[in-house]
């Protein structure tokens, strides 16, 4: 299977090298950084897959890097690697948003495990913005009117009741009602339905 990227930051490089190698050996893309300070210059906003995170490092720490990535609304899931006195530390950072955290000494496939699950956390919410932001596109090129008709198609209303309710004629109704359909990519009202509620349901 294709996973996403895991991007290690550790100072330590026989665990740098030891955590490189087993993503490897089950098929995950690794890139490993020895600092804080070297991860973030190579972050960008659009990084996707995994951080996988020492909690104590020399210079900027784990909990600082994580800190700092939120300031910039970065979304990369992160998991932190923690020795066991750090585990107070590492459930602060779970409320404020980490993905998880794993204790030194970990196991192998355990650590693997985890790791995966939040790649696929990341690929599914980012395959979900993408679709909302496809739906609010479509949303916006709706005129006024088209939007009215919208509403009260959703509302279950025949195109009779919704030219009376609108003071429009049915024909008017029917062209408006082929545009909604046309530009929100669907064929029928449940269709539409089923789209928005998804995509109200996400946001």
């Amino acid at each position: 299977m294709n996973y996403g990227k895991v991007f290690i930051v550790d100072d330590d490089e026989a665990i740098r090298d030891a955590l490189t190698w087993l993503l490897q050996s089950r098929g995950v893309t690794a890139l490993a950084f020895p600092s804080a300070e070297a991860f973030l210059t190579q972050w960008k906003p659009t990084m996707a897959g995994c951080l996988l995170l020492d909690i104590r490092m020399s210079g900027m720490s784990g909990l600082d890097l994580f800190d700092r990535l939120r300031d910039v609304q970065s979304r990369i899931p992160v998991i932190f690697l923690t020795g066991h006195g750090d585990v107070p530390m590492a459930v602060g950072a779970l409320k404020r948003g980490a993905r998880d955290f794993v204790e030194k000494p970990f196991n192998d496939n355990e650590l693997v495990d985890r790791v995966i699950e939040a790649l696929e956390w990341d690929s599914q919410r980012r395959a979900t913005e993408a679709g909302n932001a496809t739906v609010a596109a479509c949303l916006a090129a709706l005129t006024m009117r088209e939007r009215q008709v919208m509403d009260l198609v959703l509302a279950g209303k025949l195109n009779k009741v919704i030219a009376d309710d609108l003071g429009i004629t049915m024909r008017t109704v029917e062209v408006h009602r082929a545009h909604v359909f046309e530009k929100m990519g669907v064929k029928t009202a449940v269709e539409l339905a089923q789209l928005l509620s998804t995509f109200k349901a996400d946001r």
